[in-house]
């Protein structure tokens, strides 16, 4: 399991390193930042569960209200956005994936009752 909070931190590292580049950066920085450090504190049980759990309702709200009005899908093919749809329905997708990360950070990675 701390194989899978350390690869997962990487990512969540790699993603916010990603925003840099984007209009509204601060936000997905920030986003993507703190799944990061909530990797590093279940590897380090610093965190209880209910932090992680709280973190997953949080990052699932945020990615339904992100979901595009019309679903033009990902479009991994090239770089060049044809429609903010796609760049929604890909900031959704990014808030999903933290989401399902927090779900299992609060399943295995809580703070040990003593």
């Amino acid at each position: 399991m701390k194989f899978f909070k350390i690869i997962f931190g990487l990512i969540f590292m790699l993603f916010a390193y990603f925003q840099f580049n984007d209009p509204d950066a601060t936000v997905w920085i920030f986003t993507y930042s703190a799944a990061a450090l909530a990797c590093y504190m279940s590897i380090n049980h610093l965190w209880p569960s209910w932090v992680f759990y709280a973190l997953a309702a949080g990052y699932l709200v945020a990615a339904v209200l992100q979901w595009p009005p019309h679903f033009e899908g990902i479009f991994f093919g090239e770089a060049k956005m044809r429609s903010i749809n796609i760049e929604e329905a890909r900031e959704s997708l990014g808030l999903l994936i933290c989401c399902l990360a927090m779900v299992v950070l609060g399943k295995w990675g809580g703070k040990p009752v003593d």
